[in-house]
């Protein structure tokens, strides 16, 4: 029990870590971005960074599972990488089929992982938000500026 909580743990540290330095990179990424994304039009480069960091996050959200995935491979808990790939993915996005599940000796590492990607979830969507309500208070200040 305590060895699944200890590696649940660490696999939720390191999937929050590389979920920090995903976003700490795009932060960096939009404020070079700052002085286009300021100029007029608007709304278009809006919807842009909507799209743009939808995609980031589905690329940070694909690394967390990966990581899931790789470690119950590695452990031996599943044969071939397809049906730990698909197990994680299920547990990482809480969707939780139950057609696939982890033996009895590491069944706690499907919880820890649905909780990882809960977190995970919650965190980008309010970094997202963050994100784009920044990029328009930006613009909205810039245009009562040129007024």
């Amino acid at each position: 029990m305590f060895v699944q909580l200890a590696l649940g743990s660490a696999l939720s540290l390191l999937s929050i870590a590389i979920a920090g330095f995903s976003f700490w990179v795009m932060e960096g990424l939009i404020l070079r971005l700052h002085p286009w994304l300021t100029r007029e039009p608007h709304r278009p480069k809006l919807m842009l960074m909507l799209c743009l960091a939808s995609v980031w996050i589905l690329g940070q959200m694909t690394a967390g599972v990966w990581i899931w995935a790789l470690t119950l491979r590695g452990l031996g808990i599943f044969d071939a990488m397809e049906p730990a790939v698909y197990f994680s993915l299920v547990a990482f996005t809480t969707l939780g089929f139950g057609d696939i599940l982890l033996p009895m000796e590491w069944r706690l590492l499907g919880g820890l992982a649905a909780a990882n990607g809960l977190l995970n979830i919650g965190m980008v969507t309010a970094l997202l938000v963050e994100a784009l309500r920044q990029v328009r208070l930006q613009q909205l200040a810039t245009r009562k500026h040129s007024e």
